[in-house]
């Protein structure tokens, strides 16, 4: 069977490619400079070249061979993503042509995922050098050490915390129609040596026609940027401002109408602007009932996910009486009644 890459890897055999990354991380660590300073330059050699073997496992294809027929199986087989490398080492053959570069190990956990390109990595990752190019009273070396040291943790291990909220007061014309604004923000930004600072930003924010109260427009990493955690998102959240003449319900417009009973009774027009600017009569001829309403189609809120359509617009009546009457319209009112 020959060697057992998912031992070298630390992983079993129903690894993920996400675990294999993992693993491949951790192993770059253990054997940096920095972490194994005691372990010798043959045994880096030899954790190198099993590492080089291993990488067959990111090749679905070759994964499979190996599971079933073990390392013999992958014998005269080129290894995952390195076409242009076999072709120039012609004449030799198996995962052992690829080369392991321990002093960047980005471009090996590139070739190692390169046959899975939906995966996306963070741009901090751990970079060394091979004990081979370390030399005594190698000050910059040193130095460059101490630097990828300190970021060697990547992005990926941080938490995101929850987005900062903030409200974004529209009226109703504003959101019947869309709008654009432009909001001045600040963040708490820390800074090289920890000390937190104020920044300011402006916003362009796009309010499309037919977005409602609650909608939330999202800025990824816009909130404040600490340290020890991945910077926050920023949300505005959309609140509505009351209007005098109209109620959103639903997808529907609902406007209350104050009439006179004499209206009421005998018909009338009324005016009502319309919230992209219209003028729209509607006319009044069935007598007004308690609960009675006009239901006019398409005059309502715009759909979102319908283009083109509205809800409906719903007038309703709130129908006033006098306070007194006298006599003589007493006496008129019964005979036009018939009372």
């Amino acid at each position: 069977m020959g060697m057992d890459y998912y031992n070298i890897l630390k992983v079993n055999r129903n690894a993920t490619l996400e675990d294999l990354k993992k693993s491949y991380r951790r192993l770059a660590r253990t054997w940096h400079p920095d972490k194994n300073p005691t372990g010798g330059a043959e045994a880096e050699a030899n954790v190198t070249k099993e590492i080089n073997r291993s990488v067959v496992l990111s090749d679905p294809e070759k994964r499979a061979i190996y599971d079933r027929y073990g390392e013999e199986g992958l014998k005269g087989m080129p290894p995952p993503g390195s076409q242009s490398r076999t072709s120039a080492a012609a004449g030799s053959s198996g995962p052992s042509n690829f080369r392991y570069n321990p002093s960047d190990p980005d471009d090996f956990f590139a070739e190692f995922m390169a046959s899975n390109k939906p995966y996306s990595f963070d741009q901090e990752r751990t970079r060394f050098q091979p004990r081979s190019q370390w030399t005594a009273g190698n000050t910059r070396g040193e130095a460059s050490s101490a630097s990828h040291k300190e970021s060697s943790t990547s992005t990926s291990q941080l938490e995101k915390p929850p987005a900062i909220e903030k409200t974004l007061l529209c009226t109703l014309e504003e959101l019947y129609n869309g709008t654009k604004r432009k909001m001045k923000i600040t963040r708490n930004v820390a800074n090289t040596d920890g000390k937190v600072e104020i920044e300011t930003e402006v916003l362009p924010v796009e309010v499309l026609p037919g977005w409602k109260k609650g909608t939330k427009i999202t800025f990824p990493n816009k909130g404040d940027r600490l340290s020890g955690q991945l910077p926050q998102d920023l949300t505005f959240v959309i609140d509505l401002k009351p209007h005098d003449v109209y109620l959103l319900e639903g997808n529907n417009l609902v406007a209350t109408q104050v009439i006179p009973l004499v209206d009421a009774l005998a018909g009338t027009t009324i005016h009502l602007k319309t919230l992209d600017g219209r003028n729209l009569p509607i006319r009044v001829e069935e007598v007004v009932r308690p609960g009675h309403e006009i239901v006019l189609a398409n005059e309502g809120w715009p759909i979102r996910k319908e283009p083109g359509k509205k809800g409906n617009l719903k007038i309703k009546f709130d129908v006033t009486f006098p306070t007194r009457l006298s006599s003589s319209q007493r006496a008129a009112i019964r005979q036009i009644m018939g009372g």
